[in-house]
């Protein structure tokens, strides 16, 4: 077995390529057929090695990882035992579907947390072409919507413009995709991609922050906030970016178990809590403006939590304090904190409440009403930058009322 490794590594033969070989078989037959031979035997040896099945070592990381098997055993190179590449027992297999502008973290952070799993995992991209993906990150799919194998999980990532997508063809193949696997997951606006498949009719789902209230636009949808992935059985969706993570390491626990995934996220050193809370749709950010506009100013802090934040910044212009207050004044008697891109949606009922102008005009002060019907308070200041006289040091803060 060890001489056929060898044999298979020197001549290029991959996983792909070996699945692929088969299609020889069938030419050579026709050619004898063609030239007045007995097909009979051929075509029997041909069904054999189309019946006989093919091992692999699980996912390592190494070389070995290319090679190909024709009996069960361990893998001569990393001593792991080796597993049927299709079929019963087999390990479980991965579909991610990759397009140009798809954003790297998406794919890769489940990626490598079911590569740590064992699972086998494949690209599948409409065209075999080479694509860029975000960051300018090239990659060449292993499959195209044609030839893709048979897989258990269906991810699909998100990307700058995916929510507006109109590929029919894409489209389509995750719906025919979606009814062939055991789960569908998608990560940040992969959802969207989702939603346009009908596959998030009845479900509640999540996204990337920012644009979690644009799925109230697909039929029958509820939005999630405060959630880093919603599982309805079948169907997960993650939020933005690196919560693919925790949506993979979730799938692996539902999977393999939960000791599974513990031992999953300690092989990446990943500090995984599988009842944590974070998200980055529920920071209480999003109840203050991100810039001063109509100022010359940088952020120089930001921090909070659900329950409070605090921003400051360090303005250039105006170049007196008096001008920085009535221009805060105005940024937050404006803010409203309005999510979503094509359905904007605002988080406050009505507008912020601002007390009258201090006596020196150093400080704000003001209360708004979230759409939950919690009361929170606020309260700004200006003061001279420490190390640059002519600048200014503006804070905003904010905290939910008890």
């Amino acid at each position: 077995m060890k001489d056929k490794s060898k044999l298979r590594a020197q001549e290029g033969l991959t996983r792909r390529s070996f699945m692929q070989s088969s299609a020889g078989a069938v030419i050579a037959a026709s050619c004898m057929n063609t030239l007045g031979f007995s097909t009979s035997a051929f075509e029997a040896h041909a069904n054999a090695v189309a019946s006989a099945k093919v091992y692999v070592c699980p996912p390592c990381g190494l070389p070995c990882d290319k090679l190909t098997f024709d009996k069960p055993g361990t893998c001569p190179n990393c001593n792991m035992t080796l597993v049927p590449l299709d079929g019963e027992g087999g390990p479980p297999k991965v579909a991610i579907l990759v397009f140009n502008g798809a954003e790297l973290i998406d794919f890769a952070g489940p990626w490598e947390v079911f590569g740590t799993a064992g699972f086998l995992v494949h690209t599948v991209a409409e065209n075999p072409e080479p694509l860029i993906v975000v960051f300018g990150q090239k990659m060449i799919p292993d499959y195209t919507f044609d030839n893709a194998p048979k897989a258990d999980i269906l991810l699909v990532p998100g990307g700058g413009g995916v929510p507006f997508s109109k590929n029919d063809k894409l489209i389509g193949w995750i719906q025919t995709k979606a009814k062939e696997v055991n789960y569908v997951m998608s990560v940040c606006t992969g959802a969207f991609l989702l939603g346009q498949a009908g596959l998030l009719s009845g479900q509640k789902a999540t996204c990337t922050s920012g644009m979690i209230e644009d799925l109230a636009g697909f039929p029958n949808t509820t939005p999630v906030y405060g959630a880093r992935y919603v599982d309805n059985g079948k169907i997960i969706t993650t939020g933005g970016l690196s919560s693919g993570i925790d949506g993979a390491i979730h799938l692996v626990s539902k999977m393999l178990g939960r000791g599974e995934a513990q031992r999953v996220a300690l092989g990446m050193e990943y500090r995984w809590d599988p009842d944590a809370k974070w998200a980055r749709s529920s920071m209480a950010d999003k109840y203050l403006p991100a810039k001063l506009k109509g100022a010359e100013a940088k952020i120089i802090s930001y921090e909070g939590d659900t329950d409070r934040w605090e921003t400051k910044f360090l303005v250039s212009q105006p170049r007196s304090s008096v001008e920085i207050v009535a221009l805060l004044r105005e940024r937050i008697a404006a803010h409203t904190a309005v999510g979503g891109m094509y359905k904007p949606l605002s988080h406050m009922r009505g507008a912020p409440v601002l007390s009258a102008a201090s006596a020196n005009g150093s400080k704000i002060r003001w209360k708004f009403t979230d759409d939950q019907g919690r009361g929170w308070s606020g309260v700004g200041g200006v003061e001279p930058a420490p190390d640059d006289k002519i600048k200014f040091i503006a804070t905003l803060k904010i905290a939910r009322q008890s």
